[in-house]
């Protein structure tokens, strides 16, 4: 085998490198002192890794076709990587912390390493290769959940994440192995190609359907959506805001190109299972954020709700649903973590309070934090003019193209749902202007971590909506 192929694979390369380098910072550096050059050394290797990888554009190809990284992929592991910034940037607050300060070095790790199990998965063109990809992210991302097991549940949402990405992924591999049996190949190519679709056409459907149940718990859709709030309630909030983001983006990119690419001769049946796992999606996690009072869980079902919209950008199977796909996570990594980044400051400054009566009266007090908190709701919301507005017009103008009856029906109930939407955002937006408290959260100061994660988000927030070179260079590397 040619070694040499591996210097192909140079955004994974890189992340061996800062996965390296933050282990022998962490191993010749004290944990009984304060390390106060180990985040801004995280912040400019994820700044580099950021930078490699949006100088990526060409097509990729490594291992006999295993390893394969078209322009598209390369958008989105800018994505997830700018994603996993913000998420280092952010997280120094909470690193600071006694009981975490000398697990420091050991985040580090578990991010970058779960960020190269994604970018394997993105690039993989085996189906072994993506199942690799996808259980290299997994396992890393159940250690973070667990990272606080002796505060808020930790532990417990461990075990529920890791129980059930277990079961779903013995059921993806089970789906696997019908593919195989059909095909006789587990290259995506390969199966694209064949003409094995009409004869093996039961094995084939039943394969897409377990294969599909297995990558629908990545990305939390409905039904496979049961672990989620516990999860995201009992994680680090710092771990939950990464968790709601950069792995779900992975694995929606990853999804909509297997689909296209690989599923095209049988769109029609998959089409059919869009359909109703989005409807779903949407209107269930709509109707129970409705019902929530803790802020964690609240943000849970509006992310199995956001992920429902994300694959109406798959219904067009077109180059134009890839760019509103990878379009809309870009809006939806900054929206989303903007939130969870106002939610860890008054988490850390209100003895870790993370219920919505802790925001009554916030304006009060903190109108800085309270109007960011605010913008980043409207833009998941999708109020003009902030960038969540485009990203769900575009995700709606590539599901119309699929120009049939029910993708319309689909259209109009998602649609419904964002007045739904709307409703529940605005009740923290009304906590936090409206209701009025005896003791409202005290006035506190940010650190500067967390003013330039949200200066981050908030830009994003504002320019990926107004500036249409973000669209077009995403539409480009989709063609």
């Amino acid at each position: 085998m040619n070694y040499g192929q591996f210097l192909y694979m140079i955004p994974e390369a890189t992340l061996m490198a800062i996965l390296v380098i933050a282990f022998i910072a962490d191993f010749i550096s004290s944990k009984n002192t304060e390390r106060k050059w180990f985040n801004p050394l995280m912040c400019i290797l994820m700044l580099g890794q950021v930078i490699v990888s949006f100088l990526q554009t060409d097509t990729v190809q490594a291992f006999g076709g295993m390893y394969r990284a078209i322009p598209a992929a390369h958008v989105i592991k800018t994505i997830l990587a700018a994603g996993t910034l913000i998420v280092v940037i952010q997280a120094r607050q909470w690193l600071r912390r006694p009981d975490t300060s000398f697990k420091e070095g050991e985040f580090y790790m578990l991010v970058v390493s779960t960020l190269l199990g994604m970018n394997m998965m993105v690039s993989a063109g085996h189906f072994l290769m993506f199942f690799l990809g996808l259980e290299m992210a997994s396992v890393p991302m159940a250690c973070l959940v667990a990272l606080d097991k002796y505060r808020h549940q930790s532990a417990e949402a461990a075990a529920k994440y890791i129980l059930t990405a277990t079961f779903s992924s013995g059921v993806m591999l089970y789906g696997i192995s019908f593919l195989y049996g059909a095909f006789g190949t587990l290259y995506f190519n390969g199966i694209a190609l064949s003409t094995a679709f009409a004869q093996h056409a039961a094995l084939v459907i039943l394969g897409l359907v377990f294969f599909f149940s297995g990558l629908g718990f990545k990305i939390s859709l409905v039904p496979f959506h049961f672990w989620t709030a516990d999860t995201y309630q009992g994680a680090p909030t710092t771990v939950t805001g990464y968790l709601s983001v950069v792995s779900k983006g992975a694995a929606a990119f990853t999804l909509c190109i297997i689909l296209m690419k690989v599923f095209a001769p049988i769109v029609t049946y998959w089409q059919y299972l869009l359909y109703i796992v989005i409807v779903l999606s949407i209107t269930v996690a709509n109707l129970f954020a409705i019902r929530q009072s803790e802020l964690k869980r609240f943000m849970a079902f509006s992310s199995i709700s956001q992920a429902g919209y994300i694959m109406l950008a798959v219904i067009g199977n077109s180059a134009t649903g890839i760019t509103a796909l990878s379009y809309y996570i870009l809006v939806y990594v900054v929206a989303n973590l903007a939130v969870f980044t106002v939610i860890a400051a008054v988490e850390e400054n209100n003895g870790g309070r993370t219920d919505m009566d802790a925001y009554n009266g916030f304006y009060q007090t903190n109108p800085k934090l309270s109007f960011l908190m605010t913008v980043a709701l409207f833009s998941l919301a999708g109020i003009p003019p902030f960038a969540g507005m485009f990203s769900k017009f575009f995700v709606f103008m590539a599901a119309a193209e699929q120009g049939s009856y029910l993708a319309y029906l689909v259209l109009f109930i998602a649609l419904v749902n964002t007045v739904v939407s709307l409703y529940y955002y605005l009740l923290i937006v009304k906590a936090m202007y409206i209701k009025q408290t005896d003791s409202p959260l005290p006035t506190f100061k940010s650190d500067v971590n967390t003013k330039l994660a949200l200066a981050l988000c908030t830009a994003g927030i504002i320019l990926f909506g107004v500036c249409s070179f973000f669209y077009n260079w995403i539409f480009a590397a989709s063609l």
